[in-house]
């Protein structure tokens, strides 16, 4: 493949390209991921976990799984060398509540150190809260709520304050740890569930608010929803159920069989038992935190890792603002105009919530990312690529606004049953605003071809629903048939009347 060119780099990404590798040994499972580099938006070069259960009869025996141990040991090392033949800056090895509760932890981690050639870092269970907690933030800045991570051996809770950190507990409540205290009687791993959850005295205080879900077991449960209820997206990030919903799921999973369970297409067999457990588990927290809406996180403890290490500056900074503008300086032809964009449509957007103007801008951002595609193929292409892309800062409806938006600008129409569900999660006055940014900013790139000097020359006025495209009258920018086609287009979009104003 050729290089990339020089022109296209940006001086804010220099710099910042030193891999670094996580290793994060759970109680059920092991996971490599290999990041690009320390950034307020970590992207993942490589993923690949093996479920061990290191953490299985550690309840009775107190020590880690000999079989566990058999098979996490080699596959420890595989992930150490594939990370250095990367190659990666930094190697880190993390491990939680199985390694640091076991009477041969120890013995473990002189092991595994050996065979890496790295040292482990075994997280206290308030570290591990902290770490967690962090990552949600980093992926949904304005959480608000209660975080809970579900790992093999431990629940990790944290309360969320507007993306500020509150009180914190870990409780000995992974599904491993409830399957052998419960020796498969369900009514038992309730009753130590309540018993456990009623140390936690600010839990109440959170009703009304949002329960962010983290972990792998949870996240199945996330996967199964979305299948039974063919749900047009199959990201994780960001899906939200209301809390009835949430309730009647969970309640139904946590009485399911293994044989119901193995006949549903999203059920791995390593999941089969511990998601009765885990969907449990989860139906007492919210019965006891009563959350306006259950939502799913896909970052965690590695990304809160990875956040932690940043400059106070760089956590600042939008997730969502920021991965869309470095994927304009790597993908548009002419740099990144997003912000030159998005003061071009303001006037059709007055009064305008933060939140809107947010989405319009990252549409903006977007805009151009689909060039190299052959035409007929542009709209689709950005439609599903923006849908499926594993962006934080962003729910499921603002994924539909970015899509739907970029797909207009691409000129693309929806025929299908299958956009139609994803329009659905915009409602009419989402879908309504997406088509306008759509079509105003197809105007804006037939006018300036993309250049930010031919769009400075230009310009929208909006009042009184009057709606005027403003062009120099030196002819430098001339409007032609196809300007005045989607000018017409966006007038109609707006149901305003329309006119052209030419002056200097």
């Amino acid at each position: 493949m050729p290089e990339a060119r020089p022109s296209r780099s940006s001086p804010r990404l220099r710099g910042r390209k030193k891999r670094i590798a996580v290793i994060d040994i759970g109680s059920n499972s092991i996971r490599l991921v290999v990041f690009e580099g320390l950034r307020r938006v970590p992207t993942p070069l490589f993923n690949e976990k093996v479920i061990c259960g290191l953490g299985r009869g550690l309840n009775e025996s107190g020590r880690l799984s000999e079989d566990g141990v058999a098979l996490a040991l080699p596959n420890l090392a595989r992930f150490a060398r594939m990370a250095r033949s990367m190659p990666v800056d930094r190697l880190e090895l993390l491990a939680t509540a199985a390694v640091r509760e076991a009477e041969n932890g120890p013995e473990f981690m002189a092991e595994v150190e050996r065979l890496c050639g790295q040292p482990v870092t075994v997280l206290s269970g308030e570290e591990e809260a902290r770490i967690s907690s962090l990552g949600v933030v980093a992926g949904t800045p304005d959480a608000d709520g209660v975080m809970g991570d579900l790992g093999g051996g431990s629940l990790e809770l944290v309360a969320l304050n507007d993306g500020e950190l509150g009180s914190s507990v870990t409780l000995p409540l992974g599904p491993l740890r409830l399957i052998d205290a419960a020796k498969g009687d369900l009514a038992r791993a309730e009753k130590v569930i309540d018993e456990q959850l009623a140390t936690v005295d600010w839990l109440p205080e959170i009703r009304g608010r949002s329960f962010y879900a983290v972990g792998g077991a949870w996240r199945a449960l996330a996967r199964i929803h979305m299948s039974q209820n063919n749900y047009p997206l199959r990201v994780i990030h960001g899906y939200a159920l209301q809390r009835r919903d949430g309730e009647q799921m969970l309640d139904l999973l946590s009485h399911l069989g293994r044989r119901s369970l193995a006949r549903i297409p999203d059920v791995t067999r390593r999941r089969l038992e511990t998601i009765p457990y885990a969907a449990l588990l989860l139906g007492r927290v919210m019965a006891i935190c009563k959350p306006e809406q259950l939502v799913w996180s896909s970052f965690g403890l590695r990304e809160g890792f990875l956040f932690d290490q940043l400059p106070r500056r760089e956590r600042a900074k939008d997730p969502l603002l920021e991965a869309v503008s470095e994927f304009a300086i790597r993908e548009g032809r002419f740099g990144d105009i997003g912000e030159d964009l998005t003061s071009w449509t303001d006037a059709l957007f007055p009064d305008e919530k933060p939140h809107w103007r947010r989405l319009r801008n990252a549409a903006c951002h977007l805009s151009d990312f689909a060039w190299r595609e052959h035409p007929d193929y542009r709209a689709a292409h950005a439609f599903t690529r923006i849908l499926h892309h594993p962006f934080s800062g962003l729910d499921h409806p603002g994924r539909a606004f970015l899509a739907y938006a970029v797909f207009t600008r691409y000129g693309g129409r929806l025929e299908d049953e299958a956009g139609d569900q994803v329009l659905a999660l915009l409602g009419a006055k989402g879908r309504r605003r997406a088509r306008i940014l759509g079509l105003a900013v197809r105007l804006a790139f037939t006018l300036s071809a993309g250049t930010r000097d031919l769009l400075h020359k230009t310009g929208l006025t909006y009042n009184d629903g009057r709606l005027q495209l403003v062009l120099p009258d030196d002819g430098s920018v001339p409007h032609g048939e196809a300007v005045d086609r989607r000018f017409n287009a966006l007038v109609e979009a707006a149901e305003a009347r329309g006119g052209l104003i030419q002056g200097p």
